[in-house]
């Protein structure tokens, strides 16, 4: 504690002003921490690009809650969180409408065909207009890959186009109406297929050689979720045979990526990681982590954490003589 407050770092480029409103009279925030400050941090809220491991924990053994601003985590080692007893809060929703925003601008964007249409009015090939191969959303197939939050509102924004709905989901089956059996299936009759899965183990390249093999010819491919779901390799040679005919990227893996010959094709639309941060968006995920912080400060349960076993833990640790 510092003046009496609790102590909460950024691990990250977090703006002041986005946490204040709720952290302000209960903690100092601390916008850039050294060795000091992080050996009294009692909370941290954690960006998407910083990385909280067993070494940076070492580094602040007093915290108690790791608020990340997003539900992904994968740089965030929660078994490691959990074992000390530290609740790694995770803010789902916030960013939900935004996401889905992106994934369906993008497949606006790619079926549309906007950027090869921009460079023809550019470079004054008007004449060529004829043969652009504009498509529509109305009437086309989405398939929705994961089908939580994000998920659900990209398909009701699709479905708002007129589009028809098809979703799978490995942990929590859709409804009837637009179940998949499986990830094949959904492959094979989707127009866009938008990805809004974690990237897990099992997900990890779920979009591979195979799963393109199945897709359905002349179909858009959009991932806002995890770099790590698509094989990079394998959807160059999709997009450059001509099995894709577009491909919408907000998530790389790496992050920033490397060169690549994908990201240089004209049939390609790329964003870095920004989706989930428009402006209203990145307010409420921020509002929303501090207010996490602050609940396990004040011994009160967080609205949503990545392992709820952490309680476990952290009662265990208060009982230690």
């Amino acid at each position: 504690m510092a003046g009496g407050l609790p102590v909460v770092v950024a691990l990250g480029p977090v703006d002041p002003a986005l946490v204040s409103g709720v952290l302000d009279g209960h903690c100092q925030f601390v916008t850039a921490p050294g060795d000091a400050e992080l050996a009294v941090a009692a909370g941290a809220i954690v960006r998407a690009d910083a990385r909280v491991d067993q070494a940076l924990l070492r580094k602040a053994p007093g915290l108690k809650v790791i608020a990340r601003t997003g539900v992904g985590v994968d740089l965030v080692d929660v078994p490691a969180a959990t074992a000390r007893g530290i609740a790694v809060v995770i803010t789902p929703g916030a960013g939900a409408a935004a996401v889905a925003e992106g994934a369906i601008g993008m497949a606006l964007h790619l079926v549309k065909r906007f950027g090869p249409l921009t460079a023809l009015v550019r470079e004054e090939r008007w004449a060529e207009r004829g043969g652009a191969g504009v498509g529509d959303l109305d009437g086309a197939t989405l398939g929705v890959v994961g089908y939580g939050r994000i998920g659900r509102r990209t398909a009701a924004l699709g479905a708002a186009f007129g589009m028809r709905i098809l979703a799978y989901d490995p942990v929590s089956e859709p409804p009837a109406d637009v179940r998949c059996a499986d990830l094949g299936d959904l492959a094979a009759r989707s127009d866009v297929i938008t990805l809004h899965l974690p990237l897990t183990a099992q997900t990890r390249h779920l979009v591979d050689d195979a799963f393109l093999a199945r897709v359905k010819p002349g179909a858009v491919l959009v991932n806002c979720s995890r770099g790590g779901l698509t094989d990079t390799d394998a959807v160059w040679r999709s997009l450059s045979g001509g099995r894709l005919s577009g491909v919408g990227l907000d998530v790389f893996d790496p992050e920033p990526p490397g060169r690549h010959p994908l990201y240089s094709h004209p049939d390609v639309v790329l964003t870095p990681h920004l989706m989930g941060l428009s402006r209203r968006a990145t307010a409420a995920t921020f509002t929303a982590a501090a207010r996490g912080v602050l609940d396990v400060l004040s011994g009160r349960e967080p609205q949503a954490v990545a392992d709820p076993a952490w309680r476990t833990h952290a009662a265990r640790k208060e009982i230690r003589p």
